[in-house]
């Protein structure tokens, strides 16, 4: 398998906790995946973002990023290759949406340099993908979360990164603005970039993902094709109460009966 991001033996703990986020963590995601990491809350989904971004170290084991050693890449390198989106972002400026998805563009601006006609192309070409470049104009403070949700995709395809990493990019939507975030994020992948989606919904995933990993107490419970990985066992592993598993139409419903 051509891994994209490799994490070997990875150890990590937040700063005054005894007990480890990650303990001996072993993951590969193969390049070109939409990868849907799963579990409950609590189990890491978050972090493990953060340690392929490089906003944390290990304190053992590494993470190899595109067959280089992560601490290798530059700020501005690492800024090229990986993209996040995070569940929510705190905006303090009155920003257009276009200048807000311009700001993307910081890995390929000097410090002191304004954005070039081809930054502002970029820009707008990320908002015509995922299908608010009408909203370009218009303040971000004026957004619903569905298009806000949007926004925040697009301007980290400004970015033009090889991976994009989300966290829990639908889990505040209705259902459509989640079917709509959902299909942006499929057009994205078969256009060559390798996408990294937490979610705690084994039914979006099934939908989309065709590599998914099930994370429970700090460790990778299975990993692998959706059809091979979502299994009543499993997914009762992962979350700890007793999952049922359907498939209708060869799409897969996943549900805990009620006692």
């Amino acid at each position: 398998m051509d891994a994209i991001v490799l994490l070997d033996h990875v150890h990590f703990a937040y700063r005054g906790n005894a007990q480890p986020v990650f303990s001996d963590l072993d993951l590969a995601i193969p390049n070109g995946a939409f990868a849907a990491v799963l579990g409950p809350n609590g189990t890491g989904k978050t972090t493990l973002l953060h340690l392929i971004l490089g906003y944390r170290r290990p304190q053992r084991g590494r993470v190899q990023l595109a067959g280089r050693p992560q601490e290798t890449y530059t700020r501005r390198e690492m800024s090229r290759l990986v993209g996040l989106v995070p569940q929510d972002e705190a905006i303090t400026f009155e920003f257009s949406v276009l200048e807000y998805v311009l700001l993307g563009r910081a890995p390929y601006v000097g410090p002191l340099d304004m954005p070039t006609d081809r930054d502002v192309q970029i820009a707008v070409e990320a908002l015509e993908t995922v299908g608010v470049a009408h909203l370009g104009s218009r303040s971000i403070m004026a957004l619903s979360g569905g298009e806000r949700q949007l926004v925040l995709i697009a301007r980290a395809l400004a970015q033009q990164p090889r991976i994009l990493l989300l966290d829990e990019p639908t889990a505040h939507l209705d259902l459509s603005n989640r079917n709509r975030v959902l299909r942006v994020l499929r057009i994205l992948n078969r256009r060559g970039t390798t996408i990294v989606m937490t979610t705690h919904d084994p039914v979006a995933a099934a939908a989309v993902a065709d590599f998914v990993v099930l994370m429970r107490d700090g460790r990778a419970v299975a990993a692998g094709r959706p059809e091979d990985v979502f299994t009543a066992e499993t997914l009762s592993a992962t979350y700890g109460v007793p999952v049922q598993v359907l498939r209708l139409d060869e799409q897969l419903i996943a549900y805990h009966p009620l006692d």
